[in-house]
């Protein structure tokens, strides 16, 4: 849909790569195109439309259909989670993600543009087709534990192959022992250029809840960068996170990082973006574990960046605010956290 410009910029040491290439910017679609889409569309009508649209031009079935199912989305995907109140929260967070994004996208002009939230993987083939990007929340990435994992994988190597972005937050990012290859393979880290290796053979990601800690923007430019500015909260970002065997590819960006563990601080990588050879791009952010501190007004400016970025929008010089005080709205179990019972 409408390309961003890719901004050139120094990668510094967190990343070999050297610059991002610069690409035109499409213009956005008018409001008469997006009526178009929720007409019954033929055959022919369909392809005409969706290559106007930037959309794949294959019909997947033999009848006329709603065109509605084609109207450009982000997907929040929301995946299974056992822990406690107060923290994943993951259908909490999901209808906070969308609430920021659908305030965010009116601001922004972009009538073209929707959210929609899945509790589990959508059928509708027109709907794969017109995803921009999806948004995956839950304890471990989510297709790893959802029904039907094959036929999901299947369909994300298909969207990831056709340029759709994908963005990982806090547990999502997160793939175990039984997820991968023994030397830690994965398309995960092809599509998203790292990942949170949890009891895995070949590495050992570290999941711990911090007292204090600092996230710090990383001195590159880059659009997920715009307008956010070093936070300290009491949160649990992941450290040690995996890269792959020799550390961030070359087309990786390291976003955001932490000096962990304050015993023994070293530059830990917390959030990352990849822009793939298919187009397509991807970003990890491994917080926040607490409902809570979605509260944190750059934090949020951070993730909102990285959603509608990897969905290929132009993202503001000031990035994307959108005002939230209060997380109760969302419906979490408890925004206060709330601990296990011990078992008996």
């Amino acid at each position: 849909m409408v390309n961003s410009q890719f901004l050139k910029g120094d990668f510094g040491s967190n990343s070999a790569c050297d610059s991002w290439s610069t690409a035109p910017t499409s213009p956005p679609l008018s409001n008469e195109s997006t009526s178009i889409m929720k007409s019954k569309l033929s055959r022919r009508e369909f392809s005409t439309t969706s290559i106007a649209l930037g959309l794949p031009s294959v019909l997947h079935d033999q009848s006329s259909f709603s065109a509605e199912a084609l109207i450009p989305t982000i997907r929040v995907i929301v995946g299974p989670s056992k822990h406690p109140p107060g923290t994943h929260e993951v259908e909490a967070t999901g209808r906070l993600i969308k609430f920021c994004l659908d305030q965010a996208i009116q601001t922004l002009g972009l009538a073209f543009l929707r959210v929609q939230i899945h509790d589990r993987w959508p059928e509708d083939q027109g709907e794969l087709d017109a995803t921009q990007s999806c948004v995956f929340v839950g304890d471990f990435f989510p297709p790893m534990r959802m029904e039907q994992k094959e036929r999901i994988m299947a369909d994300l190597s298909s969207m990831m192959a056709r340029g759709v972005g994908i963005v990982c937050v806090h547990y999502a990012t997160g793939l175990g022992a039984q997820d991968v290859a023994e030397d830690g393979s994965h398309p995960l880290l092809d599509w998203m250029g790292g990942y949170f290796a949890t009891r895995c053979k070949h590495h050992q990601s570290v999941a711990r809840i911090f007292q204090a800690c600092t996230i710090q923007p990383t001195t590159i430019t880059h659009p997920v960068l715009n307008g956010w500015k070093p936070f300290t909260f009491h949160d649990e970002p992941y450290i040690n996170n995996y890269f792959g065997p020799t550390g961030p590819a070359s087309n990786v960006a390291i976003l955001a990082t932490s000096e962990l563990p304050p015993e023994a601080p070293k530059t830990e990588a917390v959030a990352w973006a990849i822009e793939r050879a298919d187009s397509g791009r991807g970003v990890g952010i491994v917080m926040p574990h607490f409902i809570k501190n979605w509260l944190q007004a750059d934090l949020r400016k951070m993730v909102l960046n990285a959603i509608l970025w990897s969905a290929k929008q132009t993202i503001p010089e000031s990035g994307i605010e959108v005002m939230l005080d209060d997380v109760a709205q969302f419906k979490p179990v408890s925004v206060e956290p709330i601990a296990k019972a011990k078992s008996k």
